[in-house]
């Protein structure tokens, strides 16, 4: 079926986002292509890799827009096959009436990631190609968009090609020797382990990217803390500059978990405003759930915000709160600064810190959403927190995602089979079936090797028209 959809189908869609906008570019791949385009425009569009200016033309001599056609022959275009691009006006109105005249001449509704998808089966983009083109258009950092584009240029696959390549002649002299042992000699067992080992380095080397790679692409995850009414909302809304949570005196207003992402020099942080925790009898079912999704929050969190009321008595609730938390990594900040007279601050914040196990300076931070006090300067604490995990000044040299690593440990697991074996001076055809093994986990990385139903995840996550 696959193959049949990429011989004989013509897709189309909007290649930029739907809605309201100065221009939208409709993308057209596919045999049909050019026969589509030559039915809806008032010039005849015959050379590749020039501009056009047209009218898109209905069947009934309606001019319905002023456009500029961009055509591309196969092989030389994005997807691999002859690729038309209309860059028309804006507007979903327009959009889609352009669209319907494509439709209506033999082109169908492109699936999510489909260009690509034929890009890749085209041979115009490898696996960790296609990812990084995902990566580029996903990425909430302009640091993160950069370092992806070294994947779009092939700077993973071609060091995958070369582990492959030291481990494809390595098997080639061991099968050789086996095949034929009276014309060839058998290989010395330490020049195996020394290409495996070599392979073993290279692959660490990759992998000790990994972390900053998952970070880059998912960002550091900090979880607002608390009791109820402690200004966890508002400051939420502060760290985005936005309106985003609702605030109200009534306890329990926020009842599920909301997220929102937001960048603090340069570092990528995935930020969580959670219900607040009291007595859970006395609470409804609808604010247990949201109890219970805060609980699950705080387990996954790289940093907790725990947020506290400096105008407030201490509650048992907070006390019992910050004991299941103060063994992992916190912030606590006491807001609600407005509300206190400066002469009173330095004996309100030393009671509260008792309670804290008097928490070191660089631990806490009295902040006033309503003013803005220190807000920034608690940006900044959040920065200096969560970089320990996040080296900023390392150079990245490889990024990977979680499926790549994953099949990059796999290689290496089975190599490290191959090296016991060797050290064990085992036959050297069993040592083969771990070498061969490593080889499949590499060319999954790149897509030589692997199933449709990994495809058909990698690609359902792109939007539609790319």
């Amino acid at each position: 079926m696959l193959v049949n959809e990429l011989e004989f189908d013509t897709i189309a869609a909007i290649a930029t986002p739907f809605g309201i906008g100065s221009i939208g570019v409709i993308r057209i791949s596919g045999s049909k292509a050019f026969d589509i385009i030559n039915k809806i425009s008032s010039v005849n569009i015959k050379e590749a890799n020039k501009i056009y200016h047209s009218w898109i033309i209905d069947q009934n001599k309606n001019y319905i827009d002023e456009v500029i056609i961009l055509p591309f022959k196969a092989p030389k275009s994005y997807t691999g096959e002859d690729v038309i691009e209309i860059n028309c006006h804006g507007g979903v109105n327009n959009i889609k009436n352009i669209l319907d005249l494509v439709f209506q001449f033999g082109a169908r509704y492109a699936k999510r990631g489909e260009f690509t998808k034929r890009a890749f089966f085209n041979k115009k983009l490898d696996l960790t190609q296609v990812e990084s083109v995902l990566d580029i258009i996903e990425s909430n950092t302009s640091s993160f968009a950069r370092k992806s584009v070294s994947n779009l240029r092939g700077k993973l696959a071609i060091e995958v090609k070369n582990i492959k390549s030291e481990l494809i002649d390595l098997l080639s002299k061991i099968v050789a020797s086996i095949d034929f042992p009276e014309d060839v000699c058998e290989v010395d067992y330490n020049e195996i382990e020394c290409v495996l080992e070599n392979v073993v380095s290279k692959i660490d080397k990759i992998l000790s990217f990994a972390s900053e790679s998952n970070i880059l692409r998912q960002g550091i995850k900090v979880t607002l803390l608390g009791t109820v009414n402690v200004g966890k909302s508002s400051l939420f809304n502060k760290l985005l500059n936005i309106q985003r949570a609702i605030v109200t005196n009534i306890p329990g207003t926020t009842r599920d978990i909301i997220n929102e992402n937001i960048v603090i020099n340069g570092l990528n942080i995935n930020i969580s405003d959670t219900a607040g925790l009291r007595d859970i009898k006395c609470v409804n079912e609808v604010e247990k759930i949201g109890i219970s999704l805060t609980h699950e929050e705080v387990q996954n969190a790289d940093l907790i915000l725990f947020v506290c009321d400096l105008a407030s008595p201490i509650l048992d609730d907070e006390i019992e709160l910050y004991q299941k938390i103060k063994d992992k990594p916190h912030i606590i900040v006491f807001s609600k600064l407005d509300l206190i007279l400066d002469k009173d601050i330095d004996s309100l914040l030393k009671k509260k810190l008792v309670y804290f196990e008097n928490e070191d300076k660089e631990n806490y931070i009295l902040i006033s959403s309503k003013t803005e006090k220190n807000i920034d300067k608690l940006k900044d604490l959040i920065f200096t927190k969560t970089a320990y995990s996040f080296n900023s000044n390392k150079e990245i040299e490889y990024i990977t995602n979680v499926r790549q690593q994953n099949c990059f440990y796999e290689a290496k697991k089975s190599i490290q089979l191959a090296i016991e074996g060797v050290r064990k001076k085992i036959l050297q055809d069993l040592i083969t079936i771990d070498i061969k093994g490593a080889i499949l986990k590499l060319e999954e990385i790149t897509g030589e090797s692997i199933n449709e139903d990994i495809l058909s995840n990698i690609f359902e996550n792109f939007c539609i028209g790319k």
